[in-house]
């Protein structure tokens, strides 16, 4: 296209020089004239792609084909081919307040790792692909977040914050069949934000402490009954003392005590017999 210009542009120059002698001048400047007119024609029919950009082809609104193959490019002036860009997109979403399956308030946001794989979907199936996958993502959020409990001190079930993993997948799963009619693909999706609504924050903390406070205390119990158990286990089959049940009863409670005590306990050193 250049070469044709530049003869284009002599031609002209000769052609005006000798429109005053003979007629081949004004043939000349013709065969400018087309010579352009080709030349615009060409021209418009130009355009380039960039690496990670694709290009949807339409004749008259009749879908016609993707580009892909990056570079100049070249297709008849009048198909339309408007660009989109497949690279990687990153978005995190607002904290969104939504209630567990326990119906506590909590805050949670995600973020998440997409790109456009149908060019034609992304243009023509939805009005605009980023807005419809930015709603997407809070639907998903939402739907995920009120699926499962926040927490659960026995670890008896799926919670969200304890099974991080399974929830970023069961989001992926759940967000790429909401996406899948845009185009889009979603590479990774991870919870970013996770914490009870300020409202109950303070009372949820309690809750929890006064739960691990239980958890604690009841494996303190179990274990202390064991090594009472073995103890006295022990003392019967080496005949180290003979216990009636009384005295049985008041070692037990004596263990009990030193073993499940919050503080250091004094003992107390009998002078005596046993039974004094």
């Amino acid at each position: 296209m250049l070469l044709v210009l530049v003869g284009a542009a002599a031609l002209f120059a000769y052609g005006f020089a000798r429109t005053a002698n003979d007629q081949w001048g004004l043939l000349t400047i013709a065969i400018f004239l087309i010579a352009i007119l080709v030349a615009t024609f060409v021209v418009c029919g130009f355009y380039m792609l960039q690496p990670n950009q694709s290009a949807a082809i339409t004749l008259f609104g009749d879908y016609k084909g993707t580009d892909r193959s990056t570079g100049l490019r070249w297709v008849l002036p009048w198909m339309m081919r408007p660009k989109i860009s497949t690279r990687v997109h990153n978005f995190t979403s607002d904290r969104i307040k939504v209630n567990d399956l326990r119906g506590n308030p909590i805050e949670i946001a995600a973020n998440v790792v997409w790109r456009v794989s149908d060019t034609a979907q992304a243009m023509f199936d939805v009005a605009d692909y980023k807005d419809f996958i930015e709603v997407q993502i809070e639907s998903a959020v939402r739907t995920i977040g009120s699926k499962y409990p926040y927490d659960d001190i026995e670890d008896q079930e799926v919670t969200l914050r304890g099974d991080a993993e399974v929830i970023n997948a069961e989001l992926e799963t759940e967000l790429q069949e909401r996406v899948a009619r845009a185009g889009i693909s979603i590479d990774e999706c991870r919870i970013m934000h996770l914490a009870y609504a300020q409202e109950i924050a303070q009372a949820m903390l309690r809750r929890q402490q006064a739960e691990a406070v239980i958890a604690a205390r009841a494996k303190l119990v179990l274990g202390a009954v064991s090594m009472v158990e073995t103890a006295l286990q022990l003392l019967s089959e080496k005949d180290v003392v003979d216990l009636d049940d009384e005295r049985r009863a008041a070692m037990v409670s004596n263990l009990m005590v030193v073993l499940c005590s919050e503080r250091d306990t004094q003992p107390v050193v009998n002078a005596g017999t046993l039974y004094q």
